[in-house]
């Protein structure tokens, strides 16, 4: 008898964060239309979650000291449905996305998009509008990798390239948001409607979630220019007022269905201009 064939190699990317994420523990086949195949298999795991300690007396306890409560890890692991011809075709791929950061990139970008997916409808499936997303920063770990199906989902791989942390960091700017956050809470500054209203709809954006984006961004506009009237510079005004015609037509355009390739390119430039005139406007206060 000759050997057994070895068992089929899936790529995958895995985060591990240390909080819940909301959905049970499982496996979950993502698709993009009911007829298509898989685009991810997503298994959720919960690590190290001590059991929370559960009083007799429901009013709780008199404490002299509070000492840390044991957090579990949540581990979620996104795996393509399809596997390689063979190890070498597995290992060219990892080695491919460690030599091209871009590449490295997009494959992670790609993975959050998915777990993004699966957590919005976790969220809209229990009406929970606190359930969280996820941005890969906010990851413990990162690794991306390739094994067997089965073992992969246990945190054991063929092999895996753990990211560094400083490649998932937020890129640096001339803002000083610490010295804001301080203002804010002093009262020394306000927030401005707008300015949650437009990170709402890059959020939505970023999640690929381009009609809930549309209609966030249709009130963002709206308040932008209302709350920052005579703050803002004509040239940029008069582009954002441009703006209205495009995003309008996104709203309306996702009140029926999903939106054309051309009213998806206008509503991510209006966001992005509405961004900019945010920044300029928290550099000049920080000045």
């Amino acid at each position: 008898m000759g050997s057994p064939a070895p068992p089929p190699l899936f790529g995958f990317v895995q985060f591990e964060f240390g909080f819940l994420l909301g959905p049970k523990d499982g496996r979950f086949l993502i698709r993009s239309a009911p007829d298509e195949e898989p685009d991810r298999v997503l298994v959720l795991a919960t690590l190290g979650a001590a059991g929370r300690r559960r009083f007799r007396d429901r009013r709780g306890r008199i404490v002299e000291e509070g000492a840390p409560e044991p957090v579990p890890t949540a581990r979620a692991t996104l795996i393509r449905p399809r596997p390689y011809e063979g190890e070498d075709a597995a290992r060219s791929w990892l080695a491919g996305l460690r030599g091209d950061e871009d590449r490295a990139q997009a494959e992670l970008a790609d993975a959050v998009r998915v777990l993004g997916r699966a957590l919005h409808a976790h969220r809209v499936a229990h009406a929970d509008p606190y359930a969280p997303d996820v941005a890969s920063r906010q990851a413990l770990v990162v690794r991306i990798g390739f094994g067997d199906g089965e073992a992969v989902a246990e945190g054991h791989y063929a092999e895996a390239w753990e990211l560094p942390a400083e490649g998932r960091r937020t890129r640096r700017s001339m803002e000083a948001p610490d010295e804001r956050f301080a203002a804010l809470l002093g009262a020394r500054e306000e927030v401005l409607a707008c300015e949650e209203l437009v990170l709402r709809a890059r959020a939505d954006l970023d999640a690929e979630r381009s009609r809930q984006a549309a209609l966030q961004a249709r009130v963002a506009l709206e308040a932008v220019l209302a709350e920052l009237t005579g703050k803002i510079p004509p040239d940029r005004r008069s582009a954002l007022e441009a703006d209205r015609a495009a995003v309008g037509d996104a709203a309306n355009a996702a009140l029926r269905g999903d939106l054309s390739d051309g009213l998806a390119r206008a509503l991510a430039d209006a966001i992005g201009r509405m961004e900019a005139v945010l920044r300029s406007r928290r550099l000049s206060s920080s000045s």
